[in-house]
């Protein structure tokens, strides 16, 4: 038996009459960081939203800790500890931070939710300086920082960040990647899907390539930068 936290088996999905993805095979081990690469339009977000349980699979498997979650309606993903921060943060700019971050504990986890404020705040020591601002008036860097704290709220067994860089300076790219290899350390399991292939192969362990709904290539880190095709098509090299 595959005994990989998730596990994703020749998945289809997709939006009407149009199949993004056709045919996904996908592992992410406990306390691994894996990589999901690929362009715009390539259907990372979609396959996002799949395994989450937004959009329905068409087809193929998705197991989360063995628990068959490919039908899952999305609130039992997330309190199985599959957690997804979406692209383009995705927050309540009407509501504090603080209740933003509240909020990330509604379903899982509610009874550690003072622990887990804390926790975060050490994280992001500038969250704790802006509890009672709008989240709406916030940077996107700090935009950014509260949507990664409101999935840590949580306790994410997984946590899926979709495109995290996304509109982000080149500093705060820095910083970001900094603090996801730090949580990959504390024994976190994190799917990062990117379209920033360079800075994610430093920090990932594996990586798939997504192209056109399909992996192209799949393999180490070490194993696909020394990939020809990949270099000059994701790395100008």
């Amino acid at each position: 038996m595959n005994d990989a936290l998730l596990s994703v088996r020749g998945l289809r999905s997709g939006y009407g009459a149009v199949e993004v993805l056709r045919g996904i095979d996908l592992d992410v081990q406990a306390g691994e960081i894996v990589a999901l690469l690929g362009s715009n339009g390539a259907g990372k977000t979609t396959f996002n939203h799949t395994v989450s349980g937004l959009v329905p699979a068409r087809g193929g498997s998705i197991v989360f800790e063995r628990d068959d979650v490919t039908r899952a309606h999305y609130r039992d993903v997330v309190r199985l500890g599959l957690l997804h921060v979406p692209e383009g943060r995705r927050i309540f700019p009407n509501l504090s931070v603080l209740e933003n971050l509240e909020l990330g504990s509604f379903a899982r986890a509610r009874a550690n939710r003072a622990a887990n404020l804390e926790r975060v705040f050490a994280l992001f020591p500038r969250l704790k300086e802006r509890q009672p601002q709008l989240a709406g008036t916030l940077s996107g860097g700090e935009q950014q920082m509260l949507a990664i704290g409101r999935g840590l709220m949580g306790e994410p067994r997984l946590l899926i960040l979709d495109e995290p860089s996304l509109g982000l300076s080149p500093l705060l790219v820095e910083e970001l990647f900094g603090l996801v290899a730090d949580l990959h350390r504390q024994g976190l399991a994190i799917l990062l899907v990117e379209q920033n292939v360079a800075q994610s192969l430093e920090i990932a362990q594996r990586a798939y390539v997504l192209e056109n709904g399909s992996i192209q290539f799949s393999g180490t880190s070490a194993e696909l930068l020394a990939t020809d095709r990949l270099r000059q098509a994701y790395l100008g090299v």
